[in-house]
């Protein structure tokens, strides 16, 4: 019979690993709330509303302005330093900043374009320019995550 012998530290190398991604999730959700209401509170009208209601072009905006947050939060948890306690203060730090550089981002780029957000978000049909948004916000989000790599 073949014994496989563990080292001594599997079980707690074993706990810290699972510590470790408990407090990284916990960032990673505190991160996301964030950013959410980050995007809520700079785009015209009141996404959380919108969205309940079913407003299709709200939930495209909203749908892409999270996943550009995801990409931020992502890249600064994968880039944060090996040192637990250095990793979670650079993961929450550039994660912030990341959501700041975003929400700004896509405002200009918005006014920019001259696209009427409120108008489009608030629409009960389909508006193309709501595509627009969308895409401007997964585009920044992913220029934005290099940025905080």
């Amino acid at each position: 019979m073949t014994h496989i012998a563990l080292a001594e530290t599997f079980g707690s190398d074993l706990a810290r690993g699972i510590g470790a991604i408990l407090l990284y999730a916990v960032v990673g959700l505190l991160l996301m709330l964030v950013g959410f209401y980050a995007i809520d509170l700079t785009t015209p009208g009141k996404l959380s509303e919108l969205v309940r209601r079913g407003l299709p072009n709200a939930v495209i905006v909203t749908a892409s302005g999270m996943l550009s947050m995801a990409f931020i939060i992502v890249v600064a948890i994968f880039t944060s330093s090996s040192d637990l306690t250095e990793g979670l203060i650079t993961s929450l730090v550039f994660g912030l900043v990341g959501i700041v550089g975003q929400v700004l981002a896509v405002r200009v780029l918005e006014w920019a374009t001259r696209i009427d957000v409120r108008s489009t978000i608030e629409s009960e049909t389909y508006a193309p320019a709501s595509f627009v948004v969308a895409a401007a916000h997964l585009a920044l989000g992913l220029v934005v995550a290099v940025a905080v790599s």
